[in-house]
């Protein structure tokens, strides 16, 4: 594999990483209930906090991925 396919190989795996959270976030009928609830949240709302440590590993991962030589 040469240089030049393994940076576009890792671009384009970061941007799938990256895309994901995004994608998760904008299917807002996915998450739009009530039940269950988790420490008296409904699922609204601690999904979308279930979900800013993850996004924030997926943006980590695919920031070394980019920045890798």
């Amino acid at each position: 594999m040469s240089k030049k396919s393994a940076i576009a190989s890792r671009r384009i795996a970061a941007a799938v990483l990256l895309l994901i959270p995004f994608a998760v976030y904008f299917d807002v009928p996915f998450y739009n209930v009530v039940q269950p609830e988790a420490f008296g949240l409904p699922f609204f709302y601690w999904f979308q906090l279930a979900m800013l440590p993850v996004s924030a590993l997926l943006f980590l991962i695919a920031a070394i991925l980019i920045d890798m030589k």
